[in-house]
């Protein structure tokens, strides 16, 4: 081959190599363009509640609140220019499977944050789960306190913030012989502890200590029981489709004794209707949707609007609304939605929620709340007793014992069987 063959050769191969990199520079440009245009990845929102089952009836209205709170996110471009995506799992009012769903919606669904439970064995079930994953759930339901965990955030009321103060007033308010009736699990258990703790320090006697299973409907003998011992108050901490039943039993045996609800809102009063009003029917939270604001009002209307005009608001939809705000809030300073960086910023949040300011205790990892007293109407709302005013920090572990001493106490109550049968 000449020396001009050769040549020829090389600048032959020189110019397809430089077309090659010219049409690879092309892909290439065109790859980052069409990468630049997809739109991001969302990021995924788990929610854990019962939308069958007898705790349906609390936790279905609770689902509609988040979703609420993504919907309006959503409309304002998401987070971290993200989109959220709601990924909904049902317990079945089941504590169980709501640890099964909860391991499912972390490790398959892959969602960045959970929201859920109403029952505290719920929320003991799934938080083994979220610790050993070092994820992140908000609580948003009243409980009865004696818990801290480092992967749990507790929107709703601490015992000081309900139960105690509750108590107290329906000895100051109501009479000091009280008659407890509960649903077996280790919310009421504890709860009435407390209250006889209250009781004690404030004079007043409890005449009696009843526990009927989750769910239980058929109220006729205890109603009988509470005619007989003639108590001035019913300190009421059934949960669930329970509420239904003895407010039926009430009615039907024309006892209009006074009653103190810790666990039975606006929503639960809406959806049993008026067929059940009980006219001395109190109840305690820290929020009542009747609360005359721009903020609460504005959140009820959009509430409405976007479920429907019958729906009603209470205190556990709010607190399960300003949840996904704060986390929203430790999304945006921490501009990540991996849970433990969001984890860290957490302690530090607070926002102007419809209840209020709600902000976050790092020391406990509970939300500041004030307390109501509401006396509820044939409508499904109720008439304001006493508002809500001062903001009162949380405390789990009510100081007039030590740490130790509630843990003794917490664990021989979850040591009792599930379901012992009012004598």
């Amino acid at each position: 081959m000449t020396d001009f063959q050769t040549r020829r050769t090389q600048v032959g191969w020189l110019r397809r190599a430089v077309l090659a990199l010219l049409l690879l520079t092309v892909l290439i440009s065109l790859a980052l363009r069409l990468w630049l245009r997809a739109p991001a990845p969302p990021i995924r929102v788990g929610v854990l509640h019962a939308l069958t089952g007898v705790m349906a009836i609390s936790e279905q209205p609770l689902v509609d609140a988040v979703r609420l709170a993504v919907e309006e996110l959503n409309a304002k471009g998401g987070l971290l220019g993200r989109p959220l995506e709601l990924v909904v799992a049902d317990t079945a009012s089941d504590p169980v499977r709501a640890a099964t769903e909860a391991e499912r919606l972390i490790k398959q669904d892959h969602v960045s944050v959970l929201f859920g439970c109403w029952t505290s064995a719920c929320r003991k079930a799934v938080m083994p789960v979220v610790q050993q994953h070092q994820h992140l759930m908000f609580y948003s339901v009243q409980y009865e306190g004696l818990e801290q965990s480092p992967n749990i955030i507790y929107t709703g009321a601490a015992p000081n913030q309900q139960i105690i103060p509750g108590a107290h007033w329906a000895m100051m308010h109501l009479g000091r012989r009280a008659y407890l009736v509960g649903s077996d699990y280790v919310f009421p258990r504890a709860a009435n502890r407390l209250i006889r703790d209250v009781a004690g320090a404030s004079g007043g006697v409890i005449v009696a200590e009843r526990y009927v299973r989750l769910g239980e409907t058929d109220f006729s003998q205890l109603v009988q029981d509470v005619a007989r011992l003639n108590p001035d108050v019913i300190l009421n901490t059934l949960n669930g489709d329970s509420n239904r039943g003895l407010l039926a039993a009430l009615k039907a045996s024309g006892n209009s004794m006074p009653m103190l609800s810790f666990s039975l809102s606006e929503s639960e009063l809406h959806a049993m209707g008026p067929g059940v009003f009980h006219p001395r029917h109190y109840a305690v939270w820290s929020y009542f949707q009747n609360l005359v604001t721009p903020a609460n009002q504005r959140f009820v209307q959009a509430f409405k609007a976007r479920f429907g005009a019958d729906r009603v608001t209470s205190d556990p939809i709010q607190a399960s609304y300003s949840s996904v705000l704060l986390w929203a809030n430790a999304v945006l300073e921490s501009a990540s939605a991996q849970p433990a960086r969001v984890n860290q910023a957490i302690g530090l949040q607070s926002v102007s929620g419809p209840a209020g300011i709600v902000a976050v205790d790092p020391a406990t990892r509970h939300v500041w709340r004030a307390v109501g007293i509401g006396l509820a109407r044939e409508d499904g709302q109720f008439t304001t007793v006493q508002s809500p005013q001062d903001l009162l920090r949380p405390a789990p572990w009510p100081a007039y014992r030590s740490h130790s001493e509630w843990q003794i106490i917490l664990d021989e109550i979850e040591s009792k069987p599930l379901y012992v049968k009012a004598q």
